[in-house]
């Protein structure tokens, strides 16, 4: 059992390191993840629905 401090020491040492880590992050709730999501689907399909129209302009049909 003679190292049975060094795991001592590492385990405080990676806590340390972990906590410097996740100091300036904040934590987002579910409700707020959820709205983020739904923002970011709105406006993805917004970009398709403008390269859509941009599409149909220039008369090239499903590109496909």
């Amino acid at each position: 059992m003679t190292r049975g401090n060094q795991r001592e020491l590492a385990r405080a040492k990676n806590q340390k390191k972990l906590a410097e880590q996740n100091k300036g992050k904040t934590k987002t709730s579910a409700t707020s993840l959820a709205a983020k999501k739904e923002a970011d689907a709105e406006a993805l399909r917004q970009k398709i629905a403008a390269k859509a129209a941009k599409a149909a302009e220039a008369g090239g049909g499903s590109g496909k």
